[in-house]
């Protein structure tokens, strides 16, 4: 909204989020920032409208906006249905050209009202491409083979296919319709208890794609260029078109428009063909010559703008299918020239071909952020050129692997070539020249690329103006670890010798430091816990650093201060790092710790590292306030005690010292406000504190390790056990502590981190789904994947093993999955590009098919050539000319990953075929499929897989797609938006929705300011929106953003995710109670199908979807198939929660009153007895929920002698009898309604008469603004085009998928 780069305004405009940020909810301003009255100026621009007159059509009115640029219009009307055809034209005010690049309101004389004039311009060799370009997407806007193919950040959406479009405002005129009957029973396979899990339903086929033909070809022909003297007459080039009628027709470009000529394929006639048209459009001249392309054309364009903009916007990363349907290869000029022409990216849009990328990241970190519109715009273009570097990394990396790069070292063997393409460094994961060899050699080569990019992103998010680091991106692809780098101005140049002036080349034998990079390296110290420690180079002499020892610090040709190599920014995690001579404390050495890994870089994870020194902080305040109060007791009978009382001497290890706070926390909490002034008296250190408080701090600040005596600080020395480093005399004590520290560490990871991961999931707190959520989960608790076997330890000796089964599940196939891709890696580094299909293939047989001996087919099958050709000179690294990978045997692949699930989790699996696997640990085939597809980039056929068949195996080489890759790379964050998201969040967990949804729609203008319409961040916006909108009672504006959301995730985060499938159920929510029945329970089947296929059917959130389903169901009168779904929901409850358990109750109480619709009072009865028995126990006689239920039993106890009356009197009168007729009462909307609410966790808050109104006018006010904007229309930008696995972000505050969403904490019951 505020300073529109090129983030074209029309998308907002078009999304509804026109209003501009107030000041309200600035509260977080950092200090320094000015007075908000000047920011509010920059962003409350108001929009007006002009009249835009543009040749053959009627003029039209278009709401703009000052801070728009000329070129924004160009792209609204590039995209509009009517003016879609024109690219090179330029905007005309009373007869002056207006600048592309200037704002609107540095242009004189344009104001509400002024007519812009569309004046057709010559073309240039370059518009007329542009042209061609633009004309062919139109030809493509609905065919979705991008998106298949993973290429310019197209990805699949499938929500429109369960909605037939029919959400927001077109849904209003179905409602009358609403209740004739629908068919409600869904396909077999859904149902409870199905077995059958099929694949193809997954991306079921949209009616859309069915492409409308409009040309058989358009390509550029074989007379181009033009030669000299056509040149001199204004041709620009020749196009070759097929029409629809199989007509052939030779068009030239010339700079005055499109014309016939009297080409054929094999004789050149530039002559004008008749008819003698000349079009300025190449879509108007196709109209004239093919009746099919005019008539198709219109009906593409007009289903085009149909669409909602996010099923087109592209995404800021790229994200892969891993099934795809066989779609037909066409013919397409642009692709094939794209293939072969040299363009690296954009060139076209960007002079002087191609980019600086290290230029661009580091200048767009030093554009100025004092204030919000500056700090929008820098983090917007951080952004941005992230998304592009990514994208164009991508692509290096995989041109690399392909073979197709030169090397820059061609004569050396090919795993240690490196690589420069688009101004990137491209290396392999390999240990080139023996560096690694102290630290595990290939296999530290390649993982410390990956700890680079954490270090990467960590110093980003500290941001410390001055301090540069490199753009790094990590590739995995066929096997391979490519790490893309940007380049030090001037390094290439240079020896390495000469140019690092801080940090050490060699592991820390020759150490150099430098006074401003220790400046600039302190600033950072305090966020990353990190020392500042004296290290001995190999003269003996001391250096000082405030970093590890490999990070390197050099200054480049452009004067800036880069630091790299940060693969150590955190402390080693000791678990796995054994040290001769060191014990570890006992929680480690009991849980059989330390293991030796495969390499010596294991470190600990940043957020373990918050956590831990979080922990201290609380145990240091604990510590401190009980020896207050010992000295207070002290001084009131005084006693010879030594000053400081026993607890001064308690060691950090013992627990006690921290336990005995709690015992008194009535005083304690008293006691923990003094300790925190008094903390912060001593540190400001004016004196005033008295000695005896002075010596309270020091003793506590010794017993948690600080490494100040006067103040709580934590810092880790990131050398300490580093091979190779070593340490002054004078720094022992120093050494020994921070020993110390490290081993308490790793404890703490062992007895507090995985107990707690275990906790929450029992709690439900934390619900994974899939390897991808569990190892988010993980994650964020600070614990490395590497544990995972000592999770799921944990849970199979957990009380609660059966209400854990979930995790279970999920842990041994991430186990089994990982384990087979660290095999895999190894497999596909032996294969040649042309047995790629072939051995994808057979390592999924030998993996997942129950087929005993399948063999592999050699690529030499399809074509045998006539003399093997000598060994060629450009393999992919590594490779050698072998076909070790055809031998492979599913036993020996089985015994494989159970020696690697040994070897690297340690953990035991019981299984030696993946039959076994399945009957021993409960898996699906297709549950496996799916996860070793995401981590490995394998896309494959979309058919259905006869995984058990013993008589041919499952997967031929026609079913292996593709291979793409698996991209890590950083995410910029969005600061300013995430603090308002928060401080939204937090308004609405106090109950302030109206203070909470202002301040959320604040984040979202935020969010879209910064990453564009598409992001993670913005979809966790949507959905807490639609929430609060729906509890607010605004059941249409809930509906529009929740669609939004499910459509964003789908995108973004793909369209079988956890993520999307909890989207699903919220929208269906909300359809109901729009009562859109049918849609509601399409979207429930949608989620509950990919919730089988992701899973399984034995999981908690399974429940919640059954309840869901089986009430929708009730509403409609389908009672036996309601029931069914209801008696599942109730059966997984009681596993899950145990069979005394509320929500156990709450099942019984549904299952209830189906029955009684039924009129089968007995059963109705006996299961509300159940419930009522639940209720009572748990919360008492007297408890609302208790009461309801016995007035319930006695409703239906009343019912049931009611029916019986009746029955006996038809025995008693025969058919004489004189029946009163029954009431049999079909459930009313609301009252399903109410309990969808219940178990969504949705109470509503009643809000007095006059909030409403405040809010309805306030919701009215947007609504014209957005009203306003409506009829601009989102165009196509230039994001980046890269793969990028679908992740959460690493923040934990819009972490939708862990937290069961942490919007509905606040509103659940």
């Amino acid at each position: 909204m505020l300073v529109n780069g090129d983030c074209p305004e029309s998308l907002k405009k078009e999304e509804g989020v026109t209003e501009p940020p107030r000041e309200n909810g600035l509260d977080e301003g950092e200090p320094g920032d000015e007075t908000t009255g000047q920011e509010v100026i920059v962003i409350q621009d108001t929009g007006f409208s002009v009249k835009i007159l543009a040749p053959g059509i009627e003029p039209f009115s278009l709401q703009v906006s000052p801070q728009e640029m000329v070129q924004e219009i160009h792209q609204v009307l590039m995209d509009r249905e009517d003016t879609c055809h024109r690219t090179c034209f330029s905007l005309h005010l009373d007869g002056n050209m207006l600048d592309h690049f200037s704002e609107l309101r540095s242009v004189e004389g344009l104001q509400e009202g002024s007519v812009l004039r569309v004046v057709e311009e010559p073309y240039t060799v370059r518009e007329a491409r542009i042209h061609v370009r633009h004309v062919r997407d139109l030809l493509k806007s609905l065919d979705p083979s991008d998106a298949f193919n993973g290429v310019d950040c197209n990805s699949l959406s499938f929500l429109n296919v369960f909605t037939d479009g029919d959400l927001g405002d077109s849904g209003k005129r179905k409602k009358g319709l609403e209740m004739d009957p629908i068919d409600c029973t869904p396909p077999e396979y859904i149902l409870p208890g199905s077995r059958e899990r099929p694949l193809c339903p997954l991306q079921p086929q949209n009616r859309d794609w069915k492409p409308l033909q409009c040309l058989k070809v358009l390509t550029m022909s074989g007379w181009n260029p033009p030669p000299g003297n056509r040149k001199m007459h204004g041709d620009l080039m020749y196009l070759f078109v097929i029409t629809a009628e199989d007509r052939q027709v030779s068009i030239t470009a010339s700079t005055r428009g499109f014309y016939l000529n009297q080409s054929t394929a094999y004789h050149f006639n530039p002559k004008p063909a008749s008819p003698r048209f000349l079009s300025h459009s190449l879509v108007e001249l196709l109209n004239q010559i093919s009746p099919t392309f005019k008539k198709n054309f219109a009906v593409l364009q007009k289903k085009r703008v149909q669409r909602h903009p996010f099923e087109r916007i592209a995404t800021p990363f790229q994200v892969y299918s891993w099934t795809a349907p066989q779609a037909e290869h066409a013919m397409d000029c642009v692709r094939a020239e794209d293939a072969y022409t040299s363009r690296l990216g954009y060139e076209e849009h960007i002079p002087g071909q191609t980019r600086d990328w290290n230029e661009e990241l580091q200048t767009t970190r030093e554009l100025p952020r004092k204030n919000l519109p500056e700090r929008l715009l820098r983090e917007r273009a951080i952004f941005k050129v992230h998304s592009d570097f990514t994208a164009a990394a991508t692509r290096g990396a995989m041109a690399v692997i392909d073979g197709n790069v030169m090397a820059i070292n061609p004569s050396e063997e090919t795993k240690m070539q490196m690589f420069i393409w688009n101004n990137i460094f491209f290396s392999l994961g390999f240990d080139v020249r023996d560096h690694y060899k102290d630290f595990g050699g290939d296999v530290a080569a390649y993982v410390a690329p990956t700890n680079d990019l954490n270090g990467v992103r960590t110093y980003n998010a500290v941001d410390v103006e001055g301090l540069y680091t490199l753009g790094t991106v990590v590739v995995d692809y066929r096997g391979y670890r490519v790490t893309a780098q940007s380049i030090i101005p001037g390094i290439l140049e240079r020896d390495q010798e000469q140019s690092v002036i801080y940090g050490s080349i060699d592991f820390g034998k020759t150490v150099v430091s430098h006074p401003k990079y220790l400046e600039l390296l302190e600033r950072t110290s305090r966020p990353l816990k990190i020392l500042r420690h004296r290290v001995l180079n190999e003269r003996n002499e001391e250096v000082e650093l405030c970093s590890s020892v490999e990070c390197k610090g050099i200054i480049g040709n452009d004067g800036r201060h880069y630091i790299l190599d940060l693969l150590r920014t955190f402390p080693p995690d000791l678990n796995f790092l054994p040290v001769p001579g060191e014990e570890l404390p006992e929680e480690c050495s009991r849980a059989g710790f330390p293991r030796a890994h495969r390499h010596k870089l294991c470190c600990l994870r940043q957020e373990l590292v918050d956590a831990f020194v979080e922990h201290r902080y609380l145990l240091f305040m604990k510590l401190a306030a009980l020896q207050l109060m010992q000295q207070k007791a002290k001084m009131e009978n005084p006693t010879p005690l030594e000053n400081g009382g026993p607890a001064s001497e308690s060691k950090p290890e013992d627990p006690l010292g921290a336990e005995a706070g709690s015992e008194e926390e009535g005083s304690g909490a008293s006691g923990l406000a003094k300790v925190k002034e008094l903390a912060e008296t001593i540190a400001s250190d004016d004196g005033t504190a008295d000695p005896r408080s002075r010596e309270v701090i020091r003793n506590a600040c010794k017993a948690v390790g600080s490494i100040s005596n006067s103040a709580f600080d934590i810092r880790f020395n990131p050398d300490i056990f580093s091979p190779g480093v070593r340490f002054p005399e004078s720094c022992q004590d120093e050494i020994r502590d921070q020993k110390q520290l490290l081993k308490d560490a790793a404890a703490f990871l062992l007895s507090c981190q995985i107990p707690g991961l275990v906790k929450d999931c029992i709690d439900h707190v934390v619900l994974p789904m899939d390897g991808a959520t569990l190892a988010d989960a993980m994650h964020q608790r600070g614990i490395n994947m590497r544990y995972l076997g000592k999770v799921l330890h944990l849970v199979l000796r957990s009380p609660a093993r059966d209400q854990l089964d979930h995790i279970h599940k999920i842990g041994i196939g991430e186990l089994i999955t990982r384990s087979a891709k660290h095999i895999f890696k190894t497999y596909l580094q032996g294969v040649e590009l042309s047995g790629l299909s072939a051995a994808i293939s057979h390592f999924l047989n030998c993996f997942l098919s129950s087929y005993p001996n399948p063999v592999a087919h050699l690529p030499a099958d399809e074509l045998v050539s006539k003399k093997r050709s000598k060994r060629r000179k450009n393999r992919p690294p590594g490779a050698l000319d072998n076909t070790a990978w055809a031998v492979m045997t599913p036993q020996e692949l089985w015994k494989n990953i159970c020696q690697e699930a040994k070897n690297y989790f340690d953990f035991n699996l019981e299984c030696d075929s993946v039959d076994q696997a399945l009957e021993t640990y409960g898996l699906q085939k297709i549950t496996l499929l799916r996860e070793i597809s995401l981590k490995t980039g394998i896309q494959i056929l979309l058919k259905e897989y006869s995984f058990d068949s013993r008589h041919k195996p499952a997967f031929t080489e026609e079913d292996v797609l593709n291979i793409f890759p698996v991209v890590k790379h950083v995410n910029p964050k969005a600061s300013d938006a995430f603090h308002f998201f928060q401080s939204g969040q937090a308004k609405v967990q106090q109950g302030f929705l109206k203070e909470g949804c202002e301040l959320i729609n604040e984040a979202l203008n935020l969010f879209n300011n910064v990453y564009g319409a598409m992001h993670v961040e913005i979809c966790a916006c949507l959905r807490l929106l639609a929430r609060l909108h729906y509890i607010m009672g605004d059941y249409a504006e809930a509906l529009s953003n929740q669609q939004k959301a499910v459509l964003m995730s789908e995108r973004v985060m793909g369209i079988e995710h956890p993520n999307t499938i909890q989207e699903y159920m919220h929208l269906a929510l909300y359809c109901f109670a729009s009562s859109q029945l049918s849609t509601a329970l399409s979207l429930l089947y949608r989620a509950r199908y990919l919730m089988l296929l992701v899973f399984g059917e034995d999981h908690p959130e399974m429940a919640l979807l059954d309840n869901n389903i089986g009430l929708v169901l009730h509403g409609v009168m389908e009672y036996d198939l309601s029931l069914r779904f209801l008696e599942n929901a109730l059966a997984v409850s009681i596993k899950y929660h145990g069979p005394k358990a509320l929500k156990v109750a709450l099942s019984h109480h549904l299952v209830a009153r189906v029955y009684e619709s039924k009129a089968e009072f007995r059963s109705a009865l006996q299961h509300e007895k159940e419930g009522y028995t639940i209720y009572k126990t748990q919360l008492g006689e007297d408890h609302e929920k208790t009461k309801e239920s016995s007035e319930y039993l006695k409703c239906l106890t009343q019912q049931a002698v009611a029916l019986q009356r009746t029955m006996n009197e038809i025995y008693r009168n025969g058919s004489s009898a004189n029946i009163p007729p029954l009431k049999f009462t079909a459930p009313s909307m609301t009252s399903v309604l109410e309990q969808l609410n219940v178990i969504n966790g949705i109470l509503f808050i009643p809000l007095s008469q006059k909030d409403l109104e405040n809010l309805k006018a306030e919701v009215a006010r947007r609504h014209q603004l957005q009203e306003a904007s409506k009829n601009r229309d989102k165009t196509e930008e230039p994001m980046a085009t890269e793969p990028e696995p679908a992740r959460v972000p690493e923040d934990v505050g819009a972490q939708p998928q862990l937290a069961k969403d942490p919007s509905s904490l606040s509103l659940q019951g």
